[in-house]
């Protein structure tokens, strides 16, 4: 069954369970009553006493209307007391706590006791005075003289159904609260029992796994609900168990990041020591020789200090351990100096970088603007090293393409080298991927790509390559707006 049924059933029946018991108490208790007892009250009783408590709340409202002068006045008070004839009702007006007007002689004890009953809050406004039960409404006016006044209206009642339905509204709500109460220890109890064991086996089961021992398999059992946890803690176990096959699988790339840098540094040093040896030996033996030898020798430890920056950076990113300063920054000025910075050297290799924008109106956007330019920066060397220069009738073109999404801004960097084979595409942003062998002798860590993918990332942003090959690589940006 499901288990949202059957909660639903169970709280319907804590609530119809006690309805239908206490219907059935005051049919029974009506029946007995109408049978041996004549003080219950009939219905037309109970409409006649409704209909004076109306009128005596329309009397209230015309006395509230009247001046002090007026609520003083003869002809105002016989008025009063005629209104009041038609359900054989009596009136009190006082001042100041003195008889200014009564329409039945009382003593002060019964005019005390009908003032304390009209001013109740919480009690019964019934007062007894004689043999006739009135019910007493007090209305408080204004009197000549800054005086304060009341005006007490009595209404005679018939006392047996205002007993009898005060203990009748008692007795249903402690039959209802009595059947409430059984009904609802019988249901926990049922539901308890249905819902507690799968629950107990369950645990026993999270306590094998918090132990370490996944091979504990959980059975699917109980309600609907309760089904599809067992299945879904299940899944969860299975996946814990991979996630050991997986963590293992990690430990292996560890070691192949390992083994590659390792491979990438050591070309670098074993030139920089074939370079010291060659001076060492006299092999360079004039000034300008042993110039170019030291200038290697610099360019050689450059690019150690470049792939260990490399290396390091991927590594915080890995762990999420490098924090992003994002400021708001207008892409197109971004972009346009970055493009300004970077010319000459370009221009140093033949190769000549442009920017175009499409951009109808100025994009703010968060940028952390040193990690973005780091972005930029390793995928313009990227292009560069790639690049075909070598043919005069084609000069190096790199462009920057800005555009717009209805939600996204998009950077192209597109270059008019030799482009990537398709089937080397989505793996360009892996680490010390290269496409083929002429590509592990172009100098650099192998990591440039994969840091601009987990920079990208860190803003929230995408990035991918699309290669047209013999006609060049584009690699796009998409940023939120």
């Amino acid at each position: 069954m499901n288990l949202k049924r059957r909660l639903i059933t169970a709280n319907a029946a804590t609530v119809i369970i006690p309805l239908i018991v206490t219907v059935v108490f005051v049919m029974a208790y009506l029946f007995v009553s109408q049978q041996f007892s004549n003080r219950l009250p009939s219905l037309e009783q109970y409409q006649k006493n409704s209909q004076i408590k109306i009128e005596m709340l329309n009397i209230e409202q015309s006395i509230l209307k009247q001046t002090p002068e007026t609520l003083e006045s003869s002809e105002f008070q016989k008025n009063l007391l005629k209104r009041l004839d038609a359900f054989d009702g009596e009136v009190i007006i006082l001042k100041d706590e003195q008889i200014l007007f009564t329409s039945h002689n009382m003593s002060k004890i019964d005019i005390a006791k009908s003032l304390e009953a009209g001013n109740s809050k919480w009690e019964k406004s019934n007062v007894k005075i004689g043999d006739v039960f009135y019910h007493v409404q007090a209305v408080q006016v204004p009197m000549t003289g800054g005086s304060t006044g009341d005006v007490l209206l009595l209404a005679p009642i018939d006392n047996a159904s205002t007993i009898d339905l005060t203990y009748l509204l008692s007795l249903i709500a402690f039959v209802f609260v009595l059947s409430f109460l059984l009904t609802n220890l019988l249901v926990s109890y049922q539901i308890s029992r249905r819902i507690m064991s799968p629950i107990n086996h369950l645990r026993k089961a999270a306590n094998e796994i918090s132990m370490g021992n996944l091979n504990v398999p959980i059975a699917e059992e109980g309600d609907l609900e309760i089904r599809e946890l067992c299945r879904d803690l299940e899944l969860m176990r299975v996946k814990l168990k991979d996630s050991i096959h997986t963590q293992i699988k990690y430990e292996d790339n560890r070691k192949t990041l390992i083994s590659s840098i390792s491979h990438d540094l050591k070309t670098p040093v074993t030139s920089i020591k074939g370079y010291v040896e060659g001076i060492m030996d006299g092999v360079a033996n004039t000034p300008e020789k042993q110039e170019r030898y030291l200038k290697t020798i610099y360019t050689k430890a450059q690019l150690i200090d470049r792939m260990i920056d490399d290396l390091l950076l991927n590594a915080k990113l890995d762990l999420n351990q490098l924090p992003f300063d994002f400021e708001r920054t207008d892409i197109k000025e971004y972009l346009l100096d970055f493009v300004r910075e970077n010319e000459p050297e370009c221009a140093k290799n033949g190769i000549r970088i442009t920017m175009h924008s499409e951009l109808h109106q100025t994009y703010p956007i968060q940028l952390d603007r040193v990690r973005f330019r780091r972005v930029l920066t390793n995928i313009l060397d990227n292009a560069r090293k790639y690049m075909k220069t070598g043919r005069p009738e084609q000069e190096g073109l790199i462009q920057i393409l800005l555009r717009e999404t209805h939600s996204s801004i998009i950077i192209e960097l597109q270059d008019n080298g030799s482009g990537i084979q398709k089937k080397d595409v989505p793996y360009i942003f892996d680490r010390f991927y290269r496409s083929d062998s002429s590509r592990s002798e172009i100098k650099g860590s192998g990591l440039g790509l994969a840091i601009a993918k987990q920079i990208v990332e860190g803003h929230g942003g995408r990035i991918w390559a699309l290669s047209h090959p013999q006609e060049g690589t584009s690699i796009l940006i998409s940023l939120s707006k």
